[in-house]
């Protein structure tokens, strides 16, 4: 799982907004297709991990770019636990993705299809909507 090597505070401010698109993060910078978020929402370490093993499995002989890395604590109590005492332990890190933000990228592979199809699958274990860009579609429009 990925998970950052230290934290300096366990607790953090969610994101105050949801919604815009992004400037940063928007355009492919080393692939030559990539998988890109059309819809807001919270990326889980596990999530990006299916996702990349999925895309990996399929696309032999090329370079997986993962462009987001969960930094974010998400602390949760135990069940039956009464209130106050303060905030429970860390549960999972997450990525807050806006609308725009590339989350993979597959370089080395001449056969857009395969990358294609593998993007298509791994669609289907994130929680948001996506589509998939290239470079070819990015110059032209």
């Amino acid at each position: 799982m990925l998970a950052p090597k230290r934290i300096v505070h366990k607790k953090v401010h969610k994101p105050s907004t949801r919604h815009g698109t992004l400037q940063r993060g928007s355009t492919l910078e080393v692939g030559t297709i990539g998988l890109k978020a059309i819809t807001a929402s919270w990326l889980t370490s596990r999530q990006i991990e299916a996702a990349r093993m999925s895309i990996s499995r399929r696309t032999k002989g090329g370079v997986v770019h993962t462009r987001v890395f969960p930094s974010q604590p998400v602390t949760a109590k135990g069940l039956n636990m009464p209130m106050g005492k303060g905030v429970g332990a860390i549960d999972y890190f997450m990525f807050p993705v806006k609308p725009g933000r590339i989350i993979f990228e597959v370089s080395g592979i001449e056969d857009e299809s395969i990358v294609r199809e593998a993007f298509r699958i791994a669609a289907h274990k994130l929680p948001f909507r996506c589509k998939i860009i290239s470079k070819k579609t990015t110059l032209f429009s």
